[in-house]
């Protein structure tokens, strides 16, 4: 009796064994390859280069303020931040942004900034013609000038000039002070200037006299 009982337990051991190896290999083997495909296939330092600015762009920083939310636990604060993008041969931008930290807001900014560029006339190293911009409480008005005149603006409004690329320009903020707003002013100002075409002279014709 003894002898006809073993060949049972090995068989019915067998089978659990079985279903415990197909078990593993169902639940730990197949996951774990995909998982080290999908990170082996992702190079080291992938999109990390997205937000670095080309050579040729600067940034500046125009105005960084503290803000507060109130909420219902309290005041929630943040950092905002404006910073102006331009690489000194007719294209600019701003960006405005907030963020938990100072460097947070920053890059948000330039991030927005990149989206955002406007090509900008400049004939003999100023504005093509005269100009007058209003937006909200922001009155702004644009002059051309003369070779070694200078940028001749204050505040917010010079640092955008400057890396815009133009050398010689008269310009006088007539409405608020806020720097956010003369800056959107100028950047709605500097987007509404039009190319103007030199035109040739014509000599004049002279008259054969007998």
């Amino acid at each position: 009796m003894a002898e006809e009982k073993k060949p049972a337990e090995n068989a019915v051991a067998e089978p659990v064994a079985a279903k415990a190896t197909v078990k593993t290999g169902r639940s730990f083997g197949a996951p774990g390859e995909r998982k080290r495909n999908f990170k082996g296939k992702r190079g080291p330092g992938r999109g990390r280069n997205d937000d670095r600015m080309p050579e040729e762009f600067e940034q500046k920083m125009i105005d960084i303020a503290r803000v507060t939310r109130v909420m219902a636990g309290g005041k929630r604060m943040r950092f905002r931040a404006c910073v102006a993008v331009g690489n000194k041969k007719g294209r600019v931008a701003i960006g405005l942004a907030k963020g938990a930290d100072v460097t947070a807001a920053v890059t948000k900014a330039v991030n927005k900034a990149k989206k955002n560029f406007i090509d900008i006339p400049i004939a003999n190293e100023t504005i093509p013609h005269e100009i007058r911009q209003k937006l909200g409480a922001a009155k702004i008005l644009f002059k051309p000038a003369k070779k070694g005149r200078g940028i001749i603006a204050g505040g917010a409004v010079r640092v955008l000039l400057e890396l815009s690329g133009i050398k010689n320009i008269t310009c006088k903020i007539l409405g608020t002070s806020n720097k956010v707003n003369n800056v959107k002013c100028a950047m709605a100002a500097l987007a509404n200037l039009k190319r103007t075409e030199s035109r040739a002279v014509k000599p004049a014709l002279e008259t054969n006299k007998e």
